[in-house]
């Protein structure tokens, strides 16, 4: 049976990973500054991770959310601690698109309305509800298309009010970092007064967290840069490294009630045992204090190299933008120089999205490589 054709797939094909790099079924070495779209967050085959996730399965893999799973609620107290989000509840589920529908669902349970305000570029998964959201025409469905969102401009508070005002959104949901749409971010004026207006309007202020989260701005949360506090905060990619896990952190002044949300795997035993193996390995190897101090040495190295026009994003989670279109040069970087980076939906930007535990010769290998290519 072939598989249904859906992804461009590059020449390469690994088969293990250690750390920053993954080996091909040759045993070539490849530098993964891309981390699979920002999940790898410890590193590949961490050996935290393995232990933990291998413990787990030799013992107990599944079981339903009908039964007490202590896993959960100590990864919610391990969340809590690093997070900082104090008194927020925890909702497990499995994927980014998962912890975004639900979150735009308990929304409109809290208030009653059912308008979604997003933003342009932005990327919040392609299932139902979270993919209306998501500024790309061209993988919204009909079946999508019901869902009554509107979409704005970055920066357009003016917008924002205008569109709270008429009374009928649940919820504005915005990624203080875009991912897919190419690193843009709004200003700090903008994150905080559409978080007021949201407070005057009973409105549901989420903050999708799925790839910006977990450290990667070099706080705990990208919109922790900001005096915002998110209602609902959606996370999934770094949250497993590798294994799939999502969630929502909820704010306490929303309320539960039984069976408002569910679901088969989500906060599954293996899913917690690798997620809290990510949280221990952030806490233990200071892994958020090595994202800053790596981020810093690679922004001054991007600014010594002249094609270089724009550098974008917080972090580890950057782009390098250019005045030509980056499609050719990611190639030389795999084939010529074995070493994988992230395209956006803007052609001219590559995507820089490692495991947090980079260090600098990792970087200097990168820059040298393109300073080559280019």
């Amino acid at each position: 049976m072939p598989l249904f054709d859906v992804y461009p797939l590059y020449n390469v094909t690994p088969v293990s990973g250690k750390d920053i790099h993954v080996y091909d079924e040759n045993g070539t070495e490849y530098l993964d500054l891309y981390g699979g779209h920002a999940v790898i967050s410890i590193g590949h085959s961490h050996p935290n991770y393995v232990k933990a996730v291998t413990n787990q399965v030799s013992k107990l893999g599944f079981y339903s959310n009908a039964i007490q799973n202590p896993l959960q609620v100590e990864l919610a107290n391990k969340l809590e601690t690093l997070s900082g989000c104090k008194d927020y509840e925890l909702f497990l589920c499995n994927s980014g698109a998962e912890a975004n529908e639900n979150a735009l669902k308990l929304a409109s349970f809290k208030t009653g309305k059912s308008r979604v305000v997003a933003f342009k570029n932005g990327f919040h998964g392609r299932t139902s509800a979270a993919v209306a959201a998501t500024d790309n025409p061209n993988i919204i469905a009909p079946i999508n298309a019901q869902q009554k969102v509107t979409i704005l401009e970055l920066n357009d508070i003016l917008g924002v009010k205008n569109e709270l005002e008429k009374g009928d959104v649940c919820a504005v949901i915005i990624e203080f970092i875009q991912g897919v749409g190419g690193l843009d971010q709004a200003t700090a004026d903008f994150y905080e007064q559409v978080f007021a207006l949201c407070k005057t309007n009973n409105t549901m202020f989420i903050a999708d967290e799925v790839q910006s989260g977990y450290g990667r701005s070099g706080k705990f949360f990208a919109f922790q840069h900001y005096n915002v506090t998110p209602d609902i905060i959606s996370i999934a990619k770094g949250m497993g490294n590798g294994f799939p896990v999502g969630g929502i952190l909820i704010h306490p002044e929303i309320e539960a009630k039984h069976g408002m949300l569910g679901t088969t795997f989500g906060g599954n035993h293996l899913a917690c045992a690798a997620g809290l193996a990510v949280l221990n390995t952030i806490e233990e190897e200071k892994l958020i204090d090595n994202v800053n101090e790596i981020s810093a040495y690679f922004i001054t190295k991007a600014k010594s190299i002249p094609q270089i026009k724009n550098i974008k994003g917080k972090g580890l989670m950057i782009g390098l933008e250019f005045d030509f279109e980056v499609g050719e040069l990611r190639k030389k970087l795999i084939y010529d120089h074995h070493i994988f980076t992230g395209g956006a939906s803007n052609k001219k930007l590559i995507r820089i999205l490692p495991p947090l535990t980079i260090k600098k010769t990792h970087i200097d290998q990168f820059f040298d490589a393109l300073k080559k290519v280019l």
